[in-house]
């Protein structure tokens, strides 16, 4: 019997307009759920009053137990390629969207259930999760978001009351997940692969009306769609090599065409810089390495670009020429994101034509001297009010560092604008607090080990408010000593 729920009305836009990628499918129930983390102001976002939030009704949607009213379940189909390698039939193994609502500035936006049991495209997996993997994407999601980033969001964490095995037993986790949709690069992959035109263009008409409705009427609309995906993910990108993000995984089916940061499972913050970390504990020939996320962009979207070559030209030379020429243009847009982002980040809003050189010297240097990446732009901006020891310390002394932070002070000087200015503005951008490896570990610890949220709950109230700094909170702001390069992350599955 379908109960009524949160106070407001599931549409099923996917179910009913994209036929044919996807699989009706049931959330496994769990009897001895329980909730460990609620979302209020995810809520109150998408229109959820908080008495509805914390009810019953919702509970048993959350832990799988009941289906919302008017709610068609199912599981998205989708291919990828995984660290390169095509796999034609992935799919939702182990989440169910229960379709879209409308939030209060009436944009869509999908509630998935992440870990709700097995679905036809499971294989021989068993289509749970464990804690843990649900917990660190809530705690990165939404410090994401509070960071700025375009990102899935959390409504909901439920420790299931199961165990799981996934090496060792381990206790079992279920997450709501809210995303702008779930299509993926891969999405597009799988329709494809249909040999049917009419999919394809279901799949890029149904993108367009709910993602880039600016592009429905131009001359090429699915040209134009392209290069819109195109320059979402650039700016994306962008975001994440701004402040030491590793997604860890960027396959195809990880890469949403909305632009948004989506699948947190062997993603990371680095620490000290070092741009061929790698995290991943999957990852063992460094494909996603920190540098090489801008190229992935590129090798990812030309994926995307196979995918809709019949729709862009009748003829297909030409479709593969027109592609072609926007992904030419993915580079330069790539690095006009990431040029504004890092002279941000140092402090300067007027353009000039060594501001590049300016700033990889710096990189240089932070690579040379093993500099922890979001420490040095926090105590950069403290130099400009006095206090210039901090950032030569984490230099130990290097004339080469001193001679740029010269150069940088000049260039400063042809803002206009005055010193502490320019230092509460770079500390508005760059974080102090982020989601350093060891406290997210000990807080994952804490929770799946000794059942024990607080410090969870803790570090997620930290990072929800990263730019500002509390001398009482320095050791979430402070790197453990030596070299973070063995940390490993795990893959959720």
């Amino acid at each position: 019997m379908l109960e009524n729920d949160l106070g407001i009305d599931f549409q099923n836009t996917f179910a009913k307009d994209l036929e044919g990628l996807y699989k009706e499918s049931s959330a496994t129930s769990y009897p001895s759920a329980e909730v460990l983390l609620l979302n209020d102001n995810l809520a109150l976002e998408l229109g959820i009053d908080l008495k509805n939030l914390y009810s019953m009704n919702a509970f048993d949607i959350f832990s799988g137990n009941k289906r919302p009213v008017n709610s068609i379940t199912l599981a998205q189909a989708y291919s990828g390629h995984q660290f390169g390698r095509f796999n034609p039939n992935l799919g939702d193994g182990r989440a169910l969207l229960l379709g879209e609502v409308l939030n209060k500035r009436g944009e869509l936006r999908d509630i998935q259930l992440k870990g709700s049991g097995p679905t036809p495209f499971s294989r021989r997996g068993d289509g749970k999760s464990a804690l843990g993997p649900v917990l660190r994407e809530y705690l990165l999601s939404e410090s994401m978001h509070a960071l700025g980033i375009p990102t899935t969001r959390a409504l909901a964490v439920i420790k299931t009351g199961e165990q799981v095995e996934r090496g060792s037993s381990l206790p079992g986790g279920l997450m709501t997940r809210v995303a702008s949709s779930h299509i993926r690069i891969g999405t597009f992959e799988f329709a494809s692969l249909q040999n049917d035109t009419k999919l394809i263009k279901k799949l890029a008409d149904y993108s367009i009306s709910r993602h880039f409705p600016e592009t429905a009427n131009v001359e090429n609309p699915y040209l134009a769609l392209f290069a819109a995906v195109c320059n979402q993910q650039a700016s994306l990108v962008a975001n994440w090599m701004s402040i030491g993000f590793i997604h860890g995984v960027m396959n195809t089916d990880n890469m949403s065409i909305s632009g948004e940061t989506i699948d947190y499972g062997p993603c990371a913050f680095m620490n000290t810089y070092n741009p061929q970390t790698v995290f991943s504990s999957i990852d063992t020939k460094g494909r996603y390495a920190y540098q090489n996320q801008p190229s992935i962009l590129t090798w990812n979207l030309t994926r995307l670009a196979e995918s809709l070559i019949e729709l862009v030209h009748h003829k297909k030379d030409e479709s593969i020429r027109l592609l072609t020429e926007v992904l030419q243009l993915i580079k330069p847009v790539y690095t006009n994101y990431w040029l504004v982002l890092m002279r941000s980040k140092i402090g300067l809003s007027k353009e000039d034509p060594t501001d590049y050189e300016l700033i990889i010297n710096l990189l240089n240097l932070m690579e040379k001297n093993k500099v922890d990446f979001t420490l040095c732009f926090r105590l950069l901006a403290k130099s400009l009010i006095g206090d210039s020891k901090p950032i030569r310390n984490i230099f130990k002394g290097c004339s080469e560092f001193n001679s740029w932070l010269m150069l940088w002070q000049e260039r400063i000087s042809q803002e206009g604008i005055p010193d502490e200015e320019i230092s509460e503005s770079m500390n508005n951008i760059n974080p102090l607090y982020v989601p350093r490896n060891h406290n997210v570990e000990a807080a994952l610890q804490a929770a799946t080990k000794q059942n024990n949220m607080e410090p969870f709950k803790k570090l997620f109230s930290i990072l929800q408010n990263p730019h500002k700094e509390n001398d009482d909170l320095r050791e979430y702001s402070t790197p453990l000593s030596g070299d973070d390069s063995s940390y490993k992350t795990f893959c959720g599955t």
